[in-house]
Parts: structure tokens; C-alpha cells; sequence
């Protein structure tokens, strides 16, 4: 068994790191692929924004030229400073059922950290604030969204084995067409929406969206840099970001509150396409795109991405106005099952908001932690 640095300038090692999963996978059900050129874009030292601030290096573990294990390992400079921390991140892990193959990488990411003068390690935290946070814990039997992990149950008994305990829990939840929000709920919206002179902006095409993405650049920092873990992006990491997330979006689902012509939040959604991904494989050339394109046209699950609000006007009923926007749109294109992405359990007013309004938690990810 033998552990190596990955070369990101070696493409045949890249496809090694990136085919990996497809091989470990391969018989599952439940795993989604990512798409096509993804990975490949975070491993792209010379082009992708993240390093131009901090520093990550990719292993994996081989046996007789087949590949057991990867990892990636993380030291983000821009996190470490906001916190005053000296914290690693480790992402992209993924083992065969094989505790000195886990246990191999996980003293590699320990390493590494020590050898910066880290002494904490967080994983599952990717490149970005936008990847999936944790590992997956509970909800095996559900595939899971375009943008969220999946993983065997093992990985949780060995990475606590190796010595790693819970820093959170991510929560995502679905909501039944069935189950709707109150007339109270949407007479308070009103209200809300008169004596504040709000008005909602919807789209009909992607385009329309585009002349905004500066107002919601700085929105997006402000509306989140409370939230524990949070950290600024860079002007390129958000348009980064923002061009992955315009690659699933569906306008119909995108909704603004404008005050006096200013955004104060948002709600970001889109059609489950995850069916359609698998299908393909995550290939989008030469026709998977035709397959992406009605999927998200058939699909009648309604992915929320993220909710944010202007710190003023966050604990005021502002997000009602929001979620009953959605949902006129949800029940107006016969959507049938609304699915709210990762909800940090320290983040208990959001956390609270969705279950009062329904939301039945089915899946949880969780980030581990480490001292070192």
C-alpha cells in the first residue's frame, strides 16, 4: 500500500483522483456524480481563486496501481484569519471498506496540518463556502441533491475511531406538497410586505438575473457573516460561485425583496435534476445537456439552495414574504416535494422557522473535529 501527493499538472494522476468515486460508487443507488469538469476546476492551481490566498495538496492511497483512497487537505488562510484560529480542513475524502487505508489518510491530513502549525482539523469544509458541509451521517436510503454528499456509513466509524468527534450537524428536510404554509401565515406576509413597502422580483430567464449579481455579492456577505463558520469570499470566489450556481438555477425559483430599490434578501431554489446527473454520469457533452435540460423541466422536487437577509431585517418576519413567494411558485408548476438543503444546527432560528412550518429533517451531515 503506498501514499502519494497528487501532481495536479499530471492529468493521468488527476483522472485517478477524480475517477475515483465512479469506481467506489458504482453500485450505488444513492450517489450522485459531479458535474463534468468540477472537480477538475479545483484542482486547477493556475486558475481557480482559492489559491490565490491559501494552499490545499490531494493524496491518494494505491495498492498494485489500483486506487483505495483519496483525500484533499485544506489550509484556508482567509478562515484562519477572521477566526483566529489555526484550523485544517479535510474534503474529498473517500475510502474502501479498509480502517489502515482510512486511518492512512487521515495521518496524512494530520500531518500535513502540523507541518503549518495547525492545530485543529475540520472535515468535511471544502475549497469554497459553497461546498457541502459535513459528512453523511443519517438518510442513507435518500439519494441526495445535485450539491450534497453522499457517503458509505463507515466513514463516520472511522473517522471517530481515528480519534475525530462532532463540531455540527447539517440538516436538510423536505416538505410535502400536501403540507402548506397557513392563511396566517400568508396574511402576515402581506402585512409585511405593505408596511414595509417590499417588492418581489421574480425572472422569467437567467439573463434577466445577471444585472444584479453586484448587488447580491455584497448582500451575500453581509446576510451570512454572522452565521458561526462564516467566512468573506473573494470578489473572484463569489463569481465563481455564482457561475456554478447560474449553471442550475431556474428562475422561476429566484426571488428578491426590494426596498426602495435595494435588495434586502433573497431565496434561491431550483428543480431536483439529481436523477438526471446520475444518468449521465455527470458527462454534459455531448448530449447529457438535453437530458440536464428536461429533467429540470419533469422534475417536481424543488431543491432551496440558500435564504438570506440584510442583517436589519433579519428576525422581523422578512423571510415569510420569501417562503410564500416560493411556494405560489412551487404549487403554480405542480411542484410536489420542496427539499431545504443544510441547515446548520447552530443556527437555531432558521432551524426553527422550517420546522414550524413543516419541515421533516431526513438527512444530516456532519462536520468532524480534531485537536492535534
Amino acid at each position: 500500500m503506498q501514499l502519494f501527493k497528487l501532481d495536479t499538472f499530471d492529468q493521468r494522476q488527476v483522472r485517478q483522483f477524480v475517477r475515483f468515486p465512479f469506481v467506489l460508487y458504482r453500485d450505488s443507488k444513492q450517489w450522485v456524480p459531479p458535474l463534468a469538469g468540477e472537480m477538475e476546476a479545483l484542482l486547477d492551481r493556475q486558475h481557480h481563486p482559492f489559491y490565490q490566498h491559501s494552499e490545499a495538496d490531494f493524496f491518494l492511497v494505491q495498492s498494485e496501481g489500483q486506487v483505495l483512497g483519496r483525500i484533499a487537505v485544506i489550509y484556508n488562510r482567509n478562515y484562519c484569519t477572521v477566526h483566529n484560529e489555526k484550523t485544517a480542513f479535510f474534503y474529498h475524502y473517500e475510502s474502501v471498506p479498509d480502517r489502515q487505508v482510512s486511518d492512512l489518510l487521515l495521518q496524512t491530513a494530520v500531518d500535513w496540518a502540523k507541518q503549518r502549525g495547525l492545530n485543529t482539523i475540520l472535515g468535511g469544509r471544502g475549497l469554497t463556502r459553497s461546498s457541502c458541509a459535513g459528512l453523511l451521517i443519517e438518510g442513507f436510503e435518500h439519494r441526495p441533491s445535485a450539491t450534497l454528499l453522499y457517503n458509505p456509513p463507515y466513514y463516520q466509524t472511522f473517522i471517530e475511531a481515528f480519534g475525530f468527534g462532532k463540531e455540527t450537524d447539517y440538516y436538510t428536510g423536505q416538505m410535502e406538497r400536501s403540507h402548506h404554509l397557513s392563511e396566517r401565515i400568508y396574511e402576515m406576509a402581506e402585512k409585511l410586505r405593505q408596511r414595509q413597502r417590499f417588492e418581489i422580483v421574480t425572472f422569467k430567464k437567467k439573463s434577466d438575473m445577471l444585472p444584479w449579481l453586484p448587488q447580491m455579492e455584497s448582500l451575500h456577505q453581509q446576510a451570512f457573516e454572522h452565521n458561526i463558520g462564516f467566512y468573506p469570499m473573494t470578489h473572484e470566489e463569489f463569481e465563481a460561485m455564482a457561475r456554478s450556481l447560474l449553471a442550475i438555477a431556474d428562475p422561476r425559483f429566484v426571488k428578491l425583496i426590494l426596498q426602495d430599490g435595494k435588495i434586502a434578501g433573497f431565496i434561491l431554489a431550483y428543480p431536483d435534476i439529481a436523477a438526471a446527473i446520475q444518468r449521465t454520469g455527470g458527462r454534459i457533452w455531448p448530449f447529457g445537456w438535453l437530458d440536464l435540460l428536461f429533467e429540470k423541466r419533469r422534475s417536481r422536487s424543488l431543491d432551496v439552495n440558500a435564504v438570506g437577509l440584510l442583517p436589519a431585517y433579519q428576525g422581523q418576519g422578512a423571510n415569510i414574504l420569501l417562503y410564500t413567494e416560493l411556494e405560489k411558485s412551487a404549487r403554480q408548476h405542480n411542484m410536489q416535494r420542496l427539499r431545504v438543503l443544510q441547515v446548520d444546527e447552530r443556527n437555531t432560528r432558521s432551524k426553527a422557522d422550517m420546522e414550524k412550518m413543516g419541515v421533516q429533517w431526513i438527512i444530516r451531515h456532519r462536520i468532524f473535529h480534531l485537536s492535534i
